[in-house]
């Protein structure tokens, strides 16, 4: 946990290793309290007490997750605060006092044998002591424990993170790790501060209250003797708690001091037992740690600078966030498309290019949904594939894979097919080895044509039915064999590449299905097949529309002349041959 002017920021890292923030805003420290010494302290000390079981609760409802059951709730909250100040007192106030009544009062006799003075200064003596022992054994044993030790190794990554931004070094987890794990300003030297300043407060006190005439032996003198011990033992109990505030705010006062002054041999001597208390509190941490404790730091930083940032619950990200975690996953997995992140945050957010720019954070949801589906694209799936669908022309087309995924370049196919259709008049047409059935859905859509659409996969066609609409027909064939119709229009994306190419070609498309990419020893086997079957398929006068690889138009063109008249190519938006139309002889 960091805690900045404005800002708090939590890094927890979740069963799943995942470093998951929260962040809140609170004001800048200008209050009245905030300036005034000893109350400052006071009220330090209280938001300090009360900040950290709320963000441990925060951060254990990450572990808890969705079982509210584990979760620690308000009123969670409110008892761990109460026990925690019962547990501190009862250590520090009523052991301490029950000790020296037992030993000094009860067992010793002490105000009998001393001089008031003494017995004062022995009371005083003991009880400190007693505080420090058992401060440091408490943190000795808690250290001992699993869980604890490892809150102990964040304190540490917290304490090496600031050392590291102390000494104007790059927040790196090497940095972080080479910095030490001590640092003047912690809780624990505030703590130790608290006890030695409580013991020199209640010494102060307790002989003011002698000079005024309350003593143990005036107690036993009023009362009875065993009561006027107890009765005097119980109104320097009460002292001290109500003193609480004050040692707190002395002690604070202390610590801004010794933590402003120099590293030098007197300021040491004030300095040393806290660092050597520290040696309980933080331990070395493990890179994850530090990992976690940069991550809080910088976004304390960046929210004390920007005001502007939303603060966050566990799992949101703010848009600025989001896309710097799309940028660095796009980069380590070597997927150069600076455009295709904002694809991907459209996609989740449900928005349009343009509104990306008014979205100032996405939701848990949200977010968790980036994280997996950035996830898959790293791996080299097809942003389609990860999205489940496509554009094309405008239409959105469900995809996975089974199906060869709709590219720009077939665009140009189905726009070619459609001058074709309302120049001509065509009314039948059939869109040979549809795959997703992009081409049928968009000539269906833009033309009034009859639409007939083939594939031999089963896999293909089952997704193509939820592409097409109602009045296109839908079929399995091997090419043009089986289908015993006419049309004004054959158009057809066939498999183009050579069966030795696609072991080389990226993971995006190796990833889809081969039957629609390998088009045999030379590429043309689907061609040779639909050049040679489709002028008995086409009615008189009618057209033949394939898309084609980069560098197969001649060999295509060569195979259309004997039956085919009017052959064109046309280019894509690239000026690469992509399209060619021949019109039946």
């Amino acid at each position: 946990m960091m805690r900045g002017k404005t800002s708090t920021a939590l890094c927890c890292r979740d069963e799943k290793g995942e470093l998951v923030l929260y962040t809140e805003r609170s004001q800048a420290r200008k209050k009245w309290y905030h300036r005034v010494p000893i109350i400052r302290g006071v009220t330090s000390f209280l938001f300090s007490l009360v900040g950290g079981v709320k963000y441990i609760a925060k951060s254990a409802d990450v572990y808890a997750g969705e079982d509210e059951e584990l979760q620690l709730g308000k009123g969670g909250m409110a008892l761990a605060v109460i026990l925690a100040v019962v547990l501190a007192i009862g250590l520090f106030i009523f052991l301490p006092t029950l000790a020296f009544y037992l030993i000094f009062d009860l067992a010793i006799n002490l105000s009998s044998l001393v001089e008031e003075s003494a017995y004062v200064l022995i009371m005083s003596l003991f009880k400190g002591v007693m505080k420090v022992a058992i401060l440091i054994l408490y943190l000795f044993l808690v250290s001992l424990l699993k869980d604890i030790r490892r809150t102990f190794m964040y304190h540490g990554a917290e304490h090496r993170t600031i050392n590291c931004y102390e000494h104007n070094l790059p927040l790196t987890v090497e940095n972080v790790q080479s910095c030490s794990t001590r640092h003047a300003r912690c809780g624990t030297t505030f703590m130790f501060y608290t006890v030695m300043i409580s013991v020199l407060v209640m010494a102060l006190i307790t002989w003011i209250l002698s000079l005024f005439g309350l003593t143990s032996l005036v107690m036993q003198e009023l009362t009875t003797e065993t009561f006027g011990k107890i009765l005097y033992n119980l109104i320097i109990m009460g002292v001290g708690l109500l003193s609480l505030p004050v040692i707190a705010g002395v002690s604070y006062e202390f610590l801004r001091l010794v933590a402003k002054a120099p590293d030098n041999a007197f300021f040491m001597i004030f300095k040393a037992p806290g660092f050597a208390l520290q040696a309980l509190t933080t331990k070395l941490p493990d890179d994850e740690q530090a990992e976690a404790a940069i991550m809080a730091f910088n976004k304390v930083i960046e929210m004390d600078n920007d005001p502007t940032i939303p603060t966050l619950n566990f799992y949101e990200m703010t848009m600025k966030d989001a896309r710097a975690f799309l940028e660095k996953t796009y980069e380590e997995a070597g997927i150069d498309d600076k455009s295709e992140p904002e694809w991907l945050l459209c996609a989740i957010l449900g928005v349009k290019r343009n509104e990306l720019a008014h979205v100032e954070k996405l939701t848990k949801e949200q977010a968790i949904e980036l994280k997996a589906k950035a996830k898959e694209r790293a791996e080299g799936k097809p942003l389609d594939y990860v999205l489940g669908k496509s554009d094309f022309l405008g239409f959105e087309i469900n995809v996975d894979e089974r199906v060869h995924l709709p590219r720009m370049e077939t665009e140009v196919t189905a726009l070619e097919a459609e001058k074709l259709i309302k120049s001509n008049g065509y009314e039948k047409v059939l869109d040979l080895m549809t795959g997703s059935g992009c081409i049928a859905r968009a000539l269906s859509e833009r033309t009034n044509a009859e639409i007939l659409a083939s594939d031999l996969s089963n896999d293909a066609i089952s997704v193509a039915k939820t592409n097409l609409p109602e009045n296109v027909k839908l079929i399995k064939s091997d090419c043009l064999d089986g289908i015993d119709d006419t049309f004004d229009l054959i158009v057809s994306n066939p498999p183009y590449i050579k069966s030795d190419d696609i072991a080389g070609l990226q993971k995006e498309v190796t990833c889809q299905p081969r039957m629609s990419l390998d088009g045999g020893i030379d590429g043309l086997d689907f061609y040779k097949r639909i050049v040679k079957d489709a002028p008995n398929r086409l009615n008189v006068g009618g057209a033949l529309v394939l898309e084609i690889g980069h560098d197969q138009a001649e060999d295509v063109v060569a195979l259309l002349q004997p039956n085919f008249s009017d052959v064109k190519i046309i280019k894509d938006l690239s000026g690469i041959d992509r399209v060619i139309t021949a019109i039946k002889k």
